[in-house]
Order: structure tokens, then C-alpha cells, then sequence
């Protein structure tokens, strides 16, 4: 296991704290006029999501944490398992519905996703930045209706309900974030 100390936080960083796995979002090196340096750090528990602001002294030393990211595609649900499939070995991992995360609602089946695993325990899963999704229900569209900034609730083939332009209607491909759950327009593909 490499060991790192607080002086070599940088963003996106792990390390295990308190028997945690940790990231960093934000660090500052700080040199009071008085007193010892220390390092200001926000990190976010990459299995729980949940961020905090600690303090460090520079020297501090961690266990470095290397998260594994393997390529897998999502196939089918049962209840609240969701199973993904190894592409090489056709293997396949269930994963429960805790460890997907928000941005999930925007995944269809045969999707790619990313499964994270720390020490071949899978805590997490990311999802494609962007996914083209068909409208499956919404007002009809009005003609002529170019207004730009108003919005209707649109329900998608994955069962999310975000908000799309007025001339967008059902059967349509859009694109959406899935980091934010925007629209972002039609479908080019």
C-alpha cells in the first residue's frame, strides 16, 4: 500500500480516513503568521456521498486508496438487484439498488456503466455524463411555440420526469445530463 501525507492531497485524491474511503474536492495549503502550516481539506466519502471539511497537519499520513473502475453493461433489474455484465467474461454482477446512485433513473438497459470497487468490493457506479432518452409522456407540443425558457414536465422511457422545452413531444429522442438532469436538446444520433 503507498502512503501519502496531507502535503500531497491534490483534487480527486483517495485515501482511507477513519477506516473510510475519501476523495478530495477542494484543498488549501495554509501558513499562518504564527503557529504551524496546515492543510484545509473538503472531501466527500465516495461510498456515502456525504462531504466534510477537516484540517490537517502537512505530515498526516494515509493509506493512498485505489478505487477500480471497470467497464461493465448494465442488463436487467430483479426487484431491487441490478445486475451489470462483464463484456470479456460475460460474468455477471448484482449490485443493490443503494450503490447506484441519483443519476441511475437515466439508465437503460444495455448501457456501459463504470462499476467502482475498492479492495473487490463494489460501492458504487457511474454513469454516461449524457444519454439519449425517448419522451414518453408529456402535454402535446404547441405550434409555433418557440418560447425558449418555458418549461413542461416530460416523463422518459427510464421513468424520470424532467423538464423539457413545450415543443418537445412524446416519442422524441432527447438528450439529457445525468449529472444535472437537464435537457440539453434533441438527439443528434
Amino acid at each position: 500500500m503507498a502512503t501519502i501525507t496531507a502535503s500531497d492531497f491534490r483534487n480527486g485524491k483517495t485515501f482511507e480516513y477513519d477506516g473510510k474511503i475519501m476523495q478530495v474536492v477542494e484543498f488549501q495549503h495554509v501558513k499562518p503568521g504564527k503557529g504551524a502550516a496546515f492543510v484545509r481539506t473538503k472531501m466527500k466519502n465516495v461510498v456515502t456521498g456525504g462531504v466534510t471539511e477537516t484540517s490537517f497537519n502537512p505530515t498526516a499520513k494515509f493509506e493512498e486508496a485505489f478505487i477500480e473502475r471497470k467497464e461493465m453493461q448494465y442488463s436487467y433489474n430483479d426487484g431491487d438487484l441490478y445486475y451489470f455484465m462483464d463484456m470479456e467474461t460475460f460474468d455477471m454482477t448484482p449490485l443493490n439498488r443503494d450503490a447506484l446512485g441519483d443519476a441511475f433513473v437515466y439508465v437503460t438497459e444495455n448501457t456501459m456503466c463504470k462499476l467502482l470497487s475498492y479492495k473487490g468490493n463494489v460501492f458504487g457506479v457511474e454513469v454516461p455524463n449524457f444519454m439519449d432518452l425517448e419522451v414518453t409522456e408529456t402535454e402535446p407540443g404547441e405550434r409555433g411555440n418557440t418560447a425558449t425558457n418555458v418549461m413542461k414536465p416530460a416523463t422518459l422511457e427510464t421513468g424520470a420526469e424532467i423538464k423539457v422545452p413545450l415543443f418537445i413531444n412524446i416519442g422524441d429522442k432527447i438528450q439529457i445530463d445525468t449529472r444535472t438532469g437537464e435537457y440539453l436538446g434533441r438527439s443528434k444520433a
